[in-house]
């Protein structure tokens, strides 16, 4: 079992599991968050989110500055303290936005499919849309590596949809609500895995890694941890990992941040 004292690496999702699926409340998390940054363990938020979104959150959480993964993989965050890194402030993977936009404009245009992407309409539009405010909104056109769509055709065409991407090394992953579409060479556990050597190269240790998610998204994140916490969620589907037994997986009784505290809880030892 972890203990505080261990090199630690906590890697949670946002919507659902850090953040209450409805109302975007996190208290019930604060009081593992200010013990996580006492004991100088990174809190890495890995979400769909843009950069832009999951920054305003990090100012929300106190935790400006760490290291964040955004749109699923395709962009990384590097930690602030890292400046001398190449690749800093953050690494993005495969194709740039306005390349996949070129993309997607040019399949919709040849095989008439039907869908809308972010890019595509204003904020009020996108305010209507996902129920976000104005300045969410804002934020989350600010795609740097991917592109979020609303999917208005048949399955059928979807798999058509994905088939086509797969040709031109692009994935559709399925979010909460919408469909993301990005590089083949993203993705939650290659990014974490990135980070991982980060870390190490730079303290030259390895460090025990727990990861917490809510959804059927979040399966790559679960299964490229040591620990994981699936913290209980409204997705019709189950959230099936490879490495699935009691001493690596928790499955929360409480929804969002309640579940999110019962899994470190449950995973970290404090004496």
């Amino acid at each position: 079992m972890p203990h505080l004292h261990d090199p630690l690496l906590v890697i949670s999702d946002l919507d659902g599991t850090l953040l209450e699926h409805h109302s975007h409340r996190w208290e019930a998390a604060s009081q593992w968050i200010s013990v996580l940054r006492q004991h100088d363990i990174p809190l890495v938020l890995c979400s769909t989110k843009t950069a832009a979104e999951i920054m305003a959150w990090q100012d929300e959480l106190s935790l400006t500055g760490q290291a964040f993964i955004a749109e699923n993989g395709a962009v990384i965050q590097l930690d602030s303290r890292w400046s001398d890194n190449d690749d800093y402030p953050r690494l993005l993977t495969g194709i740039s936005h306005e390349e996949l936009l070129s993309v997607l404009d040019k399949l919709r245009q040849k095989y008439g499919f039907k869908f809308t992407c972010f890019a595509d309409v204003d904020e009020n539009t996108l305010c209507e849309l996902t129920g976000l405010t104005r300045k969410q909104a804002s934020l989350a056109k600010l795609s740097e590596a991917s592109e979020t769509l609303i999917w208005r055709d048949t399955e059928e065409m979807m798999t058509a949809f994905s088939d086509q991407l797969a040709t031109l090394g692009l994935m559709l992953l399925q979010g909460g609500r919408f469909w993301h579409v990005l590089d083949m060479q993203a993705g939650k556990d290659k990014a974490i895995h990135w980070l991982q050597q980060q870390f190490q190269q730079r303290e030259g240790r390895t460090r025990i890694t727990i990861g917490l998610g809510d959804s059927p998204s979040d399966v790559l994140l679960l299964d490229a941890v040591d620990y994981a916490v699936i913290v209980k969620g409204y997705s019709r589907q189950a959230v099936t990992l490879q490495k699935d037994n009691p001493q690596r997986v928790y499955r929360s009784q409480h929804y969002g941040p309640e579940g999110w505290k019962e899994g470190l809880d449950h995973f970290i030892a404090a004496k």
